[in-house]
């Protein structure tokens, strides 16, 4: 009986917690539904159209299950035109500095636009 027990309330809390994070399970993949938006991709997506208006493609998402605790950055823009990986990665840290003293992780992944 206890494994029973055991294995509703996993059941329970995991409803729950895609329910709370809007998330939708897909082929046993967790994926966010993706009419919604955290607050924080809102946040840090307004910065970094802010500091880069040159972005042909944007896409900021959060990987922490909605907690805002790591995010995965997709920039596409001329302004790395001509910078090597490193330091188009240093620009986005430094535009986003004051928002990722808040995170525990950040992968940024930037191109320039073909």
């Amino acid at each position: 009986m206890f494994a029973c027990k055991r294995s509703l309330t996993s059941t329970v809390i995991s409803a729950l917690r895609v329910s709370l994070t809007k998330q939708v399970v897909v082929s046993g993949n967790v994926q966010r539904c993706m009419s919604t938006q955290t607050d924080g991709e809102v946040r840090i997506a307004a910065v970094l159209k802010e500091k880069f208006p040159m972005a042909s493609s944007l896409k900021v998402v959060d990987i922490s299950g909605g907690c805002g605790a790591m995010y995965e950055i997709h920039i596409e823009s001329d302004e790395f035109k001509g910078k090597r990986t490193v330091q188009q990665h240093q620009l986005v840290n430094q535009a986003l500095k004051d928002e990722i003293q808040g995170m525990h992780g950040l992968r940024i992944f930037t191109d320039v636009p073909q």
